[in-house]
């Protein structure tokens, strides 16, 4: 990583977030391409996007996507772009790839695997060996970077085996995540485990699951690593939930603390470039 310089990777909307638990999750497509947009004129450098159908639940349609991409990038065509290929609710090879097939101007810089199953408070999300090494496959033959999703070290661990098996390709970007239930706690002996691990030509950020995402962004930071931040992970912007975040008020508070460290997030195109994006 370029030093003083970290990405900035913005999970707007997830899977979980409705309008009933918070006014401020975008769900509609132009809510969600409006809010990157505004964020990313901020210092946002990455995206990792999630879709909803006109019910307003999750969907794995490429067409939602399609739209959601093309809407950004009329607008912005530098800022990072990572679609979500996430199980929680399509089990099928076919559901959870589809989004990769979107080509042309269209298609996504990279797209989620998350390197294992794993349990959430009251859902689990099954990533089978073969689900994952099909789905780092089908990345690898359509140009998509692979967003390398960590909630444990196993999961590290797991992506070096990808790496033996020649399915991904360096630079590799991981997201570690901790202070899920199941999974590695939000705690500095945690994240130091899983950054000293990590295989050599990685680039990663951290985030925080619920209330501890703050503490990891910070953390993350101090260790010289990226940010994961948005509504996706947290709703609230404190910890004794006193406050309803929104993503802009998210990302603020990460380039002002950043700021007072001496680092500011990568410009679009560095951060491209140090992705060995186009």
């Amino acid at each position: 990583m370029m030093k003083g310089k970290f990405f900035l990777n913005l999970t707007t909307t997830g899977m979980i977030p409705t309008k009933e638990m918070t006014p401020h999750v975008p769900i509609a497509t132009g809510e969600i391409v409006s809010e990157i947009i505004e964020c990313a004129k901020l210092g946002a450098n990455m995206v990792h996007i999630h879709a909803r159908d006109s019910n307003g639940s999750p969907t794995s349609k490429k067409e939602a996507y399609a739209d959601i991409i093309g809407g950004i990038r009329k607008r912005n065509k530098d800022v990072v772009l990572c679609v979500t290929t996430s199980g929680r609710n399509v089990v099928d090879f076919e559901g959870r790839s589809e989004v990769l097939d979107i080509g042309g101007k269209l298609k996504p810089d990279m797209a989620s695997l998350t390197l294992s199953s794993l349990n959430f408070n009251k859902q689990a999300s099954i990533n089978s060996p073969d689900m994952i090494r099909s789905l780092a496959q089908k990345m690898l033959d359509k140009g998509i970077k692979p967003e390398l999703e960590a909630f444990d070290l196993g999961m590290v661990n797991y992506g070096k085996y990808l790496i033996r098996k020649g399915l991904i390709r360096p630079p590799y970007y991981f997201n570690l995540i901790l202070g899920n239930i199941a999974c590695a706690q939000a705690d500095i002996l945690h994240l130091g485990l899983m950054i000293r691990e990590l295989p050599e030509n990685s680039l990663w950020s951290a985030g925080g699951v619920g209330d501890p995402q703050l503490r990891m962004n910070i953390m993350s930071l101090l260790a010289g690593g990226g940010v994961r931040v948005g509504l996706e992970d947290n709703i609230w912007f404190d910890e004794g939930r006193t406050k309803l975040a929104t993503n802009r008020a998210l990302v603020q508070r990460i380039i002002s603390i950043a700021s007072d460290l001496g680092m500011s997030p990568y410009s679009h195109r560095e951060a491209r470039k140090a992705l060995g994006l186009k």
